[in-house]
């Protein structure tokens, strides 16, 4: 378990606080076993296509705070993404019946001259006009590689400035190039959240801390009847919900990937005890998950027959989509809790899960309970999964797996990976809502979907046909690990 340290102005990065990885190649069972031995190793690539960015998934968090500012202290390039932000966050808005407004987002646009000079000016005069400008209720500051490189002191400017505006100036550190392992933005977002917004507690309420991306509100037919109130964090709260967030009954995750910080902190600081189980998904996932629940919010009587009620009317349905699944095969790629909980979610199905390109792996959680382990879960309920490849979105390797084991669908947690299946004729389901799987209806909802798809491939064929890759016949023909570099002699192909 690691030890939650507000005092610190920086969150340890996931490799040394988690002992996180992004290279892997063998099979599932092997990756839980070296992870709980605590011999896992982290392999290497001589090449690597692409990665993805603390920086922007920091923001990706802070930036759906409705009344807060953002500010990027970088160059203007890093602000590049703030569209895709702002789309997500006026559909959210609009689904939510919230008035449909833009975010606001700003760049101090660090330039060359700043990297001799400093920038710690920029920022500060940046601080004062963002302020004047839109009146926020908190700023929020994400730091870029340049912003790091150059040492700019942003954490004393951002505690001048609070002093000076009368609110809270945070300054969260999320400097790409500090970590391979993406999901360290989550961490250094919620960090900051935790250390500068959210206040001790004055009285215990009967809200539950959800913490989400922006999917959909699915907690509100579970919590309210059991006498609990839902509050989704951090997308699309206020400044003020977040402070009282040490004052809920307890803490889930829709996604320990996700969550697995901020769960862990609001238990160990004020003690918001979290919902220790793999996500919500299949059967077995979903029993344990609601008994987990029932247990912390004193509610076992009433889940139990929650239980009963969704079995009697999920399992009949499952075993017809059973039949009609019976014999298929599927691949697929996502970030790592979310990918764990798809493998189950197929594997519910009777699908053939062919093998699964994980972004990452951690091996712990940050509550160091090994319940949580939802790859072990998935291991040890549907047994082992031959091909498991831990890429931080490695699009060649991808493409090499696909056009090997050619599986009858490939499920994508992220739009840049779809196209690869579709290229080459895979029929590919993407489903952006996180909350889309969770649950007993969540098995439904992936049945009804894999079936549709498969049922509508007409179009990813012609399109195979008329595409061309940007991968030579040299490198479909060799093994898709073989710019990896691994201490397992490991041969799956």
């Amino acid at each position: 378990m690691s030890t939650i340290n507000l005092k610190e102005t920086e969150v340890p990065v996931r490799e040394v606080r988690l002992g996180s990885i992004t290279g892997f190649e063998g099979t599932a069972d092997e990756l839980v076993r070296c992870s709980q031995a605590g011999t896992l190793k982290d392999s290497t690539r001589n090449f690597s296509q692409c990665m993805g960015c603390s920086s922007g998934n920091a923001f990706c968090q802070l930036s759906m705070i409705q009344d807060a500012a953002i500010i990027n202290h970088g160059p203007v390039g890093c602000a590049g993404d703030f569209f895709t932000f702002n789309f997500t966050y006026r559909v959210g808005q609009m689904e939510r019946n919230l008035p449909a407004v833009n975010g606001r987002y700003f760049n101090t646009n660090i330039e060359e001259k700043d990297t001799i000079f400093g920038a710690v000016e920029k920022l500060e005069s940046t601080i004062r006009g963002v302020y004047e400008r839109v009146k926020p209720n908190a700023i929020l500051i994400t730091t870029s590689c340049a912003s790091g490189i150059i040492g700019d002191d942003v954490e004393s400017v951002a505690s001048s400035l609070s002093e000076e505006l009368g609110i809270p100036v945070v300054a969260c550190f999320c400097e790409g190039f500090k970590s391979k392992i993406w999901t360290t933005g989550f961490d250094a977002a919620y960090h900051s959240i935790v250390r500068k917004l959210v206040k001790p507690p004055k009285q215990k309420t009967n809200k539950v801390n959800i913490v989400n991306f922006w999917g959909s509100h699915i907690f509100d037919d579970l919590l309210r009847p059991l006498g609990f109130e839902p509050e989704y964090i951090v997308p699309f709260s206020t400044v003020k919900q977040l402070e009282h967030i040490s004052e809920a009954v307890a803490t889930i995750q829709i996604c320990p990937t996700l969550g697995t910080y901020l769960g862990a902190a609001l238990e160990q600081v004020y003690g918001v005890p979290e919902i220790k189980s793999p996500p919500a998904y299949g059967i077995a996932g979903t029993d344990t998950w609601l008994r987990e629940l029932g247990k912390v919010l004193d509610r076992e009587k009433e889940i139990e027959e929650v239980i009963i009620k969704e079995h009697i009317r999920v399992l009949p349905k499952i075993k017809e989509y059973q039949k009609q699944l019976k014999g298929k095969t599927a691949y697929l790629t996502a970030g790592a809790a979310h990918g764990h909980a798809l493998i189950a979610l197929l594997r519910e199905l009777g699908l053939e899960v062919q093998g699964a390109a994980i972004f990452h792996h951690d091996p712990i959680y940050d509550n160091g309970d090994p319940a949580s382990d939802a790859l072990a879960h998935d291991v040890n309920t549907y047994g082992d999964i031959k091909n498991y490849n831990v890429c931080n979105k490695q699009a060649y390797e991808l493409v090499n797996i696909l056009n090997k084991v050619r599986p009858d669908i490939m499920i994508a947690r992220h739009g840049g990976m779809t196209l690869w299946g579709a290229k080459l004729g895979i029929p590919t389901l993407l489903i952006g809502d996180e909350q889309f799987g969770f649950g007993y209806q969540g098995i439904l909802n992936y049945a009804e979907r894999i079936l549709e798809t498969l049922d509508n491939k007409e179009f990813v064929i012609n399109l195979a046909k008329h595409s061309t890759m940007p991968y030579t016949k040299w490198w479909l023909e060799q093994s898709p690990f073989s710019f990896l570099r691994s201490d397992l002699d490991v041969k799956i192909y």
